[in-house]
């Protein structure tokens, strides 16, 4: 069984449906990363785990517990973070400000400290622009922020949407490797991401979708040498 499990998913906004029967499962310690084209229901995938959208039918566990009908308060209580796409942070409190808001669920402060810790060591950035204010900071920081503050509550897995969205090239290259590091510290990883081809090599497996359904699934060197994948998906 999957660390996280969706088996079937009917989902969308209101009574528009956006997720066809879509499935997908993610083992403990695992990248996977979500790729299509725009409107393929990618970060509708993310918002039905997180309880943001109106679930239709199929199933949602999290380490084989049921999360269908949980608030998202309670969906990050069960250890699953998320990351929004846009680089959503408060721009008018500090880093530190910002780091102990992903923390508001946690009562003990010596935890959100040692969680402090952990992300300022994981992102040496942050620590030096501690009392920086959020949105006076670059893109590339403000997603690295976006990002320190969903590991606050020390998740045992991380849904980040759109990672590389609208950053440089540099800073594109910063946020993957810092993926790649909480990995190899064993922290399972879905990714939604549009630079398809770099999210296939940093990836265990990987699923495409289209138009709300499944299209194609593998390892990320499967995909990346599927032709028609690399033909409709990653520019040939």
């Amino acid at each position: 069984m999957g660390l996280l499990e969706l088996k079937n998913i009917d989902a969308g906004y209101g009574r528009i449906q956006i997720l066809h029967d879509v499935s997908l499962e993610v083992n403990e310690g695992e990248v996977v990363c979500v790729i299509g084209p725009n409107g393929a229901g990618k970060s509708t995938t993310f918002k039905v785990i997180m309880g943001f959208i109106n679930y239709m039918g199929g199933e949602v566990s999290f380490d084989g517990n049921d999360i269908v009908g949980f608030r998202p308060d309670q969906i990050l209580g069960q250890g699953l973070g998320y990351v929004p796409q846009g680089r959503i942070v408060f721009n008018q409190m500090t880093v530190r400000e910002n780091l102990e808001m992903g923390a508001y669920i946690e009562r003990d402060k010596k935890k959100v400290e040692q969680a402090m810790e952990n992300v300022f060591e994981l992102f040496p950035r942050l620590a030096e622009r501690e009392k920086q204010l959020g949105g006076t900071m670059s893109g590339g920081e403000q997603q690295m922020l976006a990002m320190g503050r969903a590991l606050m509550t020390q998740p045992r897995m991380i849904m980040i949407d759109e990672p590389s969205l609208g950053l440089s090239p540099r800073f594109v290259t910063e946020v993957f490797e810092r993926i790649v590091s909480l990995s190899k510290k064993g922290l399972t990883i879905m990714v939604v991401e549009q630079n398809a081809a770099r999210a296939l090599e940093i990836a265990d497996r990987g699923y495409v979708l289209e138009l709300g359904r499944n299209r194609y699934e593998g390892t990320g060197k499967e995909l990346l040498d599927n032709q028609d994948v690399r033909r409709m998906y990653l520019g040939g």
